[in-house]
């Protein structure tokens, strides 16, 4: 079926991806004037009534979250010839597949991008989803003022997490599929956790962890894969530990959540050193030699493998999270090191949502707003810039504010106007006193609200990773 020049408002510009059962195209809004991208399922399944009903599930599982790192949806409707399309966030980066194929990536690159699509992923969770397709064909990147920002896509194989509490279809990527996906097992976060971490090692490598070719091979998988030093001798022994322990295929023996596994692969890239667990572990067992169907094309990245899927057949707490520290020495420990970890950083209160630093998480305040403050030091916030934290609200407002008021000691830089995901926004930068800066910004919502994140810490890093990290779910989706 050629493809017509339009779709609703939207006109097509070019064909940018195709899948089984749906083609991306390049589209403009005509009349916001704006780059989107339109799926639309591909003409010969416009009569298969359950690849339509997942088509419709996947816009409704993308709607169901707010993140940055997630794809948003932006509307859907039904083409003039039936076809079911939703209107999704533009990335005009390319793929992490793509960034795969020319070879391994920095490490500080590698582990920025992992970090990002971690955070995607603890917002859909945080919402009742499980993607079950995490795979570099799935990790698309957004251009934005500061560099890329990376961004999953594709929630074809998503399910609720309700549902996944039940036997489930096997289905999945093999190169990165966990195995208890694809025995049909009751699943969890922690299916998407092995994903990410064999994600991670194509990252650090440029090549999947196993090059499995199929389903039946994943099932023969019983040992973490071989040392990512063996595909590139400067991945650190540390960083090396981290993700192999995502890829055991016990979910049992891998990281506990996705808290765990994203502190310790930054400790491991920020100390060098092999960073604490939350529980006891044995020795790293030895290296799984690769199943029997693997070949030296399929070893590669495995990155644009296609995903296997079987035939047919949450409301946030009104109360801060309880973060608690738990300290759990043990013997045995990856490398002598000692066994120690901090309880998850992610707060949530009521539509907010946040990731901080350990340190943070002693403190944490409800406002009336509703607004959330986190720091190490929630009394002397108003009084002193020199106190570590997070301030995140929501408040009336049609237009982004043009100035600000600088807090005591500090002085305001001019507001740089920003395109946070497609919603307007403008930063502030405040230099202070105290040495330390001082980051604002506004986020634009079409519900009439304005997102206000203030993030005060000397680390330039810490600063940007907390203040992305910031999200809001207007009311009803």
């Amino acid at each position: 079926m050629d493809q017509p020049p339009r779709i609703g408002r939207y006109s097509l510009v070019r064909r940018v991806g195709a899948g089984g059962f749906a083609t991306v195209w390049l589209a403009r809004d005509e009349q916001l004037d704006a780059e989107v991208a339109v799926k639309i399922l591909s003409d010969n399944w416009i009569e298969d009534h359950d690849v339509r009903r997942r088509f419709l599930a996947e816009g409704r599982f993308l709607r169901k979250v707010d993140s940055l790192y997630v794809v948003g949806v932006h509307d859907i409707g039904e083409a003039d010839d039936g076809r079911p399309f939703m209107v999704l966030t533009y990335a005009d980066g390319g793929t992490l597949a793509d960034r795969i194929k020319a070879g391994p990536l920095e490490i500080a690159e590698a582990v920025r991008i992992i970090s990002q699509v971690g955070r995607g992923l603890k917002h859909l969770h945080s919402r009742g989803v499980l993607h079950r397709d995490v795979k570099p064909a799935n990790v698309l990147f957004r251009s934005d003022p500061a560099g890329d920002r990376a961004m999953l896509s594709d929630l074809g194989l998503g399910k609720s997490l309700a549902e996944v509490s039940r036997i489930t279809m096997p289905g999945g990527t093999p190169s990165y599929v966990a195995p208890e996906q694809v025995r049909g097992e009751r699943l969890d976060h922690r299916a998407d956790l092995y994903s990410l971490g064999a994600v991670a090692y194509a990252a650090f490598t440029g090549q999947a962890p196993y090059g499995v070719a199929s389903l039946g091979a994943v099932m023969q998988i019983d040992a973490p894969p071989p040392s990512m030093t063996t595909h590139r001798a400067d991945v650190p022994d540390a960083i090396d530990v981290v993700v192999r322990r995502a890829l055991e295929p016990d979910r049992d023996k891998r990281w506990p959540d996705l808290d765990s596994f994203l502190n310790a692969l930054r400790d491991a890239h920020t100390t060098g050193q092999i960073p604490p667990v939350l529980v006891p572990a044995a020795e790293m067992p030895t290296p799984a030699a690769p199943p029997a169907d693997v070949d030296q094309a399929t070893a590669l990245a495995g990155a644009n493998q296609p995903t296997v899927a079987a035939p047919a057949g949450r409301g946030r707490s009104r109360t801060v999270a309880a973060l608690a520290a738990l300290v759990l020495a043990a013997a045995g420990a990856y490398g002598g090191y000692e066994v120690v970890q901090m309880m998850p950083t992610t707060i949530e209160y009521q539509s907010l949502s946040v990731d901080v630093p350990r340190g943070w998480s002693q403190k944490a305040e409800r406002v009336d707003g509703p607004a959330l403050l986190v720091s190490t030091d929630t009394a002397n916030w108003s009084h002193a810039t020199d106190v570590d934290g997070v301030y995140v609200g929501v408040m009336d407002g049609s237009t982004l504010p043009t100035t600000t008021t600088p807090p005591p000691g500090c002085d305001a830089i001019p507001g740089e106007k920003q395109t946070i995901g497609d919603r307007p926004a403008v930063i502030f930068r405040y230099s202070c006193d105290t040495a330390h800066t001082v980051l604002e910004r506004f986020i634009q919502y079409p519900d009439g609200k304005l997102l206000q994140v203030q993030v005060r810490d000397d680390n330039p890093d810490k600063r940007q990773n907390v203040l992305d990290s910031a999200s809001y779910l207007p009311p009803g989706g």
